[in-house]
């Protein structure tokens, strides 16, 4: 393997724009393949919150994969990738994970991640949440997954709603320790 590989997934949450500035940030990378999986309910979400088009989302991906692909190379853990990241999260999608039911090729490809203990990155997205939904995450983090709710850093005096999901999105992606110039760091306040 001489691309570092990374799985996008996009479940229904609200917020496709995590997942699309996912794929626009790791395009700017040298050396990373993406491997894209799109729910049935992110495609709702893509028409109603975005302009994207399926056909616009899918040519950011270097490969993409249907959500019912299940001998799809990604569903094996023998295709080495260096992690996976699902942006957004659904509650349906944690849930799915953190119970390992495998049911379409975006919670496969999930469960080969961990099972394979590469790197799981979920941006789940719910407000409030109940038990079940920190049960679920307590789960995937015992499973060695990361739970990467995009809360705004605020440090950095955001002027746009942009500016926000490209922190978040920049924040998860140094989990996998891509380095983006687009991510401001925190260097501490002198003399405080």
């Amino acid at each position: 393997m001489n691309k570092r590989r990374i799985v996008v997934g996009i479940s229904g949450a609200s917020g496709f724009i995590y997942g699309s500035r996912v794929l626009e940030l790791l395009r700017q990378v040298d050396g990373v393949e993406t491997h894209l999986i799109v729910s049935k309910g992110a495609e709702l979400t893509r028409s109603l919150e975005t302009a994207y088009s399926k056909e616009d989302i899918a040519a950011l991906a270097d490969q993409t994969y249907t959500v019912g692909n299940l001998a799809a190379a990604v569903s094996s853990g023998s295709f080495k990738t260096d992690g996976m990241i699902i942006a957004p999260c659904s509650m349906r999608t944690l849930a799915a994970v953190a119970n390992g039911l495998s049911d379409n090729l975006l919670t496969r490809a999930a469960d080969v991640t961990l099972k394979e203990r590469r790197r799981l990155v979920l941006m789940v997205r719910e407000a409030p949440l109940n038990l079940a939904h920190i049960d679920n995450m307590r789960n995937v983090t015992e499973m060695g997954g990361i739970v990467f709710p995009p809360v705004p850093a605020l440090y950095n005096r955001p002027q746009s709603v942009d500016e926000l999901i490209t922190h978040s999105v920049a924040r998860a992606l140094d989990l996998f320790g891509i380095d983006l110039p687009e991510l401001p760091r925190w260097n501490g306040v002198s003399g405080a």
